[in-house]
């Protein structure tokens, strides 16, 4: 029986000016990540007023270069890393976001069966509580009211995107808590933290059947038939932000080296799009405020900004909500 398509809040973008004060940390693996995963809720954010930091946990050095027209170009086979830096550089023009490089080195993606070890001294394999002072030093600093990051299994397979849900897990706890990492700042709580939902097995497969009633050739097929084996994550908010997909668009399309311009990422019209699906989509994990059921904005139940500011800075809180899934 294939999924009910939700009932989605207005596609009209919040009015300008409307989240001044505001502050959302989006915390990634790799350059590229923050384009493919919330770029349009980024973008409409910020026209909204609010300040957007990306956090890139990697530099993506070991990133396949998978643009076929770019593979043999050997200023990309020569310095990969700085291609990497100048892609990233080019999509937070695009967004308008702020961004950190936290400054840890891409794990790469084992391949093979046993799958080789990961390379002495990446991302995936630095001490917890080394990534985690790095990330709440961030925290400190930008003093985000909302985070968002991947999900307990990284939003796919991938060692940097588990580490990186596994570090904002840890950060997340330990940002506001005056007696972890004193030297990292003064203390300030995130007041809630969402992870990244925006390819769920329902957009998929929403895409599909949309495409192929307008006669249009389907680049879902195979993803349609394995759906199910992609579980089902409990969508608490759906952030309509349909004028921002060409931002996200080109934001993508900065990262050269990772996005093919022909691919299926862009055969979806986005006419299409913005009628079938306006949302970029999220999952509540932990928060200090009020979660409700259905949620259209991340900073719901924050009141004002400055009260926002004012609940991180408490050393009082306790959590209101909690949907984690054990793993």
């Amino acid at each position: 029986m294939p999924p009910t398509t939700p009932s989605f809040p207005s596609p009209t973008a919040l009015p300008e000016g409307s989240h001044a004060g505001f502050r959302l940390l989006a915390v990634h693996a790799h350059p590229d990540d923050e384009s493919s995963k919330g770029a349009a809720a980024t973008a409409m954010y910020i026209a909204a007023g609010a300040r957007v930091c990306i956090v890139s946990c990697t530099g993506g050095e070991r990133g396949d270069v998978l643009n076929e027209a770019l593979k043999h170009d050997p200023h990309i086979m020569r310095d990969i890393a700085q291609v990497r830096r100048d892609e990233m550089k080019a999509a937070v023009a695009e967004l308008g976001c702020e961004h950190v490089w936290l400054g840890f080195v891409d794990s790469g993606l084992p391949e093979g069966d046993p799958l080789p070890p990961l390379p002495e001294g990446c991302f995936a394999l630095e001490p917890l509580a080394v990534t985690t002072e790095a990330l709440v030093r961030v925290i400190r600093e930008f003093r985000p009211h909302v985070m968002t990051t991947y999900d307990e299994l990284g939003g796919y397979p991938h060692p940097d995107h588990i580490m990186t849900h596994t570090v904002s897990m840890s950060a997340f706890a330990a940002a506001g808590d005056p007696t972890a990492y004193p030297h990292a700042g003064a203390a300030w709580q995130p007041l809630k933290l969402y992870y990244n939902q925006s390819h769920s097995g329902g957009r998929i497969r929403a895409f599909h059947d949309a495409m192929m009633a307008r006669g249009i050739e389907s680049p879902y097929t195979e993803w349609v038939e394995n759906i199910e084996r992609r579980g089902k994550r409990h969508i608490t908010t759906r952030v309509p932000c349909g004028e921002f997909f060409e931002v996200r668009d080109r934001a993508l399309l900065a990262h050269a080296t990772q996005v093919d311009p022909q691919g299926s990422w862009f055969r979806m019209p986005r006419d299409l799009e913005r009628e079938v699906w306006p949302t970029e989509d999220f999952e509540a994990a932990l928060a200090y405020a009020p979660v409700d059921e259905v949620e259209d904005d991340l900073f719901a139940g924050l009141g004002t900004a400055a009260e926002a500011d004012e609940m991180a800075r408490r050393q009082d809180l306790a959590l209101t909500f909690d949907g984690r899934v054990a793993v």
